[in-house]
């Protein structure tokens, strides 16, 4: 792993335990002892993760992180802080847009965890900003590295979404946005632990509550890449249902974006047709029948009828 990852803190014997945490990463590390040396850092070195201490005398981490977002919005910026209480979450996020808060005492493994998926986050936002068709896709079947359970998924999902896309007659446009946004849907699973994306069995809750955020976190990302508005709606609400009892707003009936309804039925059909860490894919008869029950509730009806033609068709051929 490459990259710059900038620690901030104004006791000299935790920047020196960071730099013994990282020395073998790859990454490059550098260190300030205060909200104005980091600063100074940030003026003039490309960093492609903060990670700042609360309680420093002067100026906050807080006060520091939405400083340097201005400076630097491209960096991630993580929080360090003792006392992780929601008034000083909620202030941390809507001035600094902190990506991750880690307490003290941090677990050595946790810490690394996080500032990989930090760097990880940051290159893709990079890549995405300045991507062609190639590269996109390549991103997308990176971030499927993590489950390799979903091999090919993003692909499949963008072929089956653009056959039913083109029979409801949409535009170039709408076509391409489309298909960006089935490459990318599950980019925010960077986001989600990989024990949790390849577990065995069911979920606990607060372990799907995780997967639930990955629809936000890739919206997230694709905000911060200036993708098409279209492509960021598809990522954020491609888990809502017609009857309004998805996730993550709860959003109901056209209210929810085309572009996401067409994916959620593209993405819910190969869902059930390949193996999971949890089951087999199922008989393509079963599938159908599955998906026929969900329609009204799950599915937008016209346009899971266009599916289901397209689908048949595509079975005869």
């Amino acid at each position: 792993m490459s990259g710059v990852v900038l620690f901030v803190d104004d006791e000299a014997g935790i920047l020196n335990a960071m730099t013994r945490l990282f020395d073998e990463s790859g990454l490059q590390v550098l260190t300030a002892g205060s909200a104005r040396d980091a600063l100074e850092v940030l003026s003039h070195t490309p960093v492609s993760v903060i990670v700042s201490d609360n309680r420093m005398p002067q100026t906050s981490g807080i006060e520091f992180l939405e400083k340097a977002k201005h400076l630097a919005p491209d960096s991630v910026r993580i929080l360090l802080t003792g006392s992780a209480d929601v008034r000083s979450a909620i202030d941390a996020i809507n001035r600094g847009e902190v990506y991750r808060f880690v307490t003290k005492p941090w677990d050595d493994d946790e810490l690394k965890d996080v500032v990989f998926e930090a760097v990880r986050r940051h290159d893709i936002i990079a890549s995405l900003r300045d991507a062609d068709e190639s590269k996109m896709l390549s991103l997308a079947q990176a971030i499927e590295l993590k489950d390799p359970y979903t091999k090919g998924h993003c692909d499949r999902v963008a072929l089956y979404a653009g056959m039913t896309a083109a029979r409801l007659g949409l535009g170039p446009q709408q076509l391409q946005h489309i298909k960006y946004g089935s490459w990318l849907h599950d980019c925010g699973k960077i986001g989600v632990p990989e024990h949790i994306l390849n577990a065995a069995g069911p979920l606990l809750p607060e372990q799907m509550e995780v997967v639930k955020n990955h629809s936000r976190w890739g919206a997230d990302v694709a905000r911060l890449a200036c993708l098409p508005e279209p492509v960021i709606s598809l990522i954020l609400y491609h888990h809502e249902r017609y009857d309004g009892t998805g996730y993550p707003t709860g959003i109901s009936g056209e209210r929810i974006p085309v572009e996401a309804r067409i994916v959620t039925i593209a993405d819910f059909f190969d869902a059930l047709d390949s193996d999971r860490p949890y089951r087999k894919r199922l008989p393509r008869d079963r599938i159908l029948e599955i998906m026929k029950e969900a329609d009204g509730r799950f599915f937008d009806p016209a346009i899971f009828s266009v599916f289901m033609d397209g689908i048949k068709e595509t079975a005869r051929d």
